[in-house]
C-alpha cells in the first residue's frame, strides 16, 4: 500500500531491499547493476527502484540521513510492503587505524546514545543487533567472492558535529566498547527489524578516517563503493 512517504503499489518492492542513504547512490546502483529496472517511488526525491539481478528481483531504496529518516522508510517497508530483509549499505568514519579508506565493515552489533528505541517502543537498550542469519549469509558470500570483510561492533550516532566536551566523553565510550567506526542509521534499522520480526544487516565502506584524516570527497562517495554493493547484491540473491 502507498504511504505518505512511498508511492509504490503492492508487489512493486522486492522481499529484499538494499538501502543506501543517498538517493543518487540508489540511482547509480539501480542503473549500474539491475536489469529491467523501474522507479517505483520518488516521493521527496527518495528514490526506490526494483529490478532484476541475475534473474532475482531486488529493490534499492534510499533511506536519507539519520535515524528518524531511516526509521520511517524501513518501518514502512517492513510493515506495509512486507519486506523481509533490508541490507543497509552506507559509509562510515573509522575510529581505528586498523581500518583503511574503502575497507568494508559488517556490523555485528551497534551501540548508540540515541533515544530512538525508547521513543519508538519504550526500548531502553543502548545496543541493537542485526539478523544472525542475514549476517551469516553475507559472511559466507564474502568468503565465496574472496572479498575482505571486517566484522565487529560499530557506533550509530544522532550527531555529526559534536562540541569538544561532548566529543571527549563520546570517545571514551568508543574506546571502552571497542567500536570500529561510526555511521548514523543502523541503530534505528536494527530496532525496527526486531520490533517487527524482520531481518536487517549493515554493510559499510570506510569513507574517512577519524584517526589519520584520510577521506573520500563527496563525488567519490557516490560511486566508489562497488565492492560493498556487489557483495550486498550477491548476498541478497542468496537469501
Amino acid at each position: 500500500m502507498a504511504t505518505p512517504h512511498n508511492r509504490a503499489a503492492n508487489g512493486e518492492i522486492a522481499k529484499t531491499v538494499l538501502m543506501p542513504g543517498d538517493p543518487l547512490r540508489a540511482k547509480w546502483i539501480a542503473e549500474t547493476y539491475l536489469a529491467d529496472v523501474q522507479l517505483v517511488s520518488d516521493v521527496r526525491n527518495v528514490y526506490c527502484y526494483t529490478g532484476q539481478y541475475k534473474g532475482v528481483t531486488v529493490s534499492v531504496m534510499a533511506s536519507g540521513m539519520g535515524m528518524p529518516s531511516i526509521g520511517i522508510y524501513s518501518y514502512e517497508l517492513y510493515k506495509f510492503y512486507d519486506v523481509e530483509n533490508i541490507i543497509r549499505i552506507g559509509s562510515a568514519g573509522a575510529y581505528t587505524d586498523k581500518l583503511k579508506v574503502l575497507d568494508v565493515v559488517l556490523a555485528d552489533a551497534v551501540w548508540s546514545e540515541s533515544t530512538y528505541g525508547q521513543a519508538q517502543s519504550l526500548d531502553m537498550k543502548n545496543w541493537q543487533y542485526p539478523s544472525e542469519e542475514l549476517n551469516r549469509q553475507i559472511k559466507d558470500t564474502a568468503l565465496k567472492m574472496n572479498k575482505k570483510l571486517v566484522s565487529g561492533p560499530i557506533h550509530s550516532s544522532d550527531v555529526f558535529y559534536h562540541e569538544a566536551d561532548a566529543n571527549d566523553v563520546l570517545r571514551k565510550m568508543v574506546d571502552e566498547e571497542g567500536l570500529l567506526c561510526v555511521e548514523m542509521e543502523s541503530f534505528a534499522l536494527f530496532h525496527n527489524a526486531e520490533v517487527l520480526g524482520r531481518n536487517a544487516a549493515c554493510l559499510l565502506t570506510i569513507s574517512d578516517s577519524l584517526v589519520t584524516g584520510e577521506e573520500l570527497d563527496a563525488d567519490a562517495r557516490a560511486t566508489a563503493f562497488a565492492e560493498m554493493v556487489e557483495l550486498a547484491l550477491e548476498a541478497a540473491i542468496a537469501v
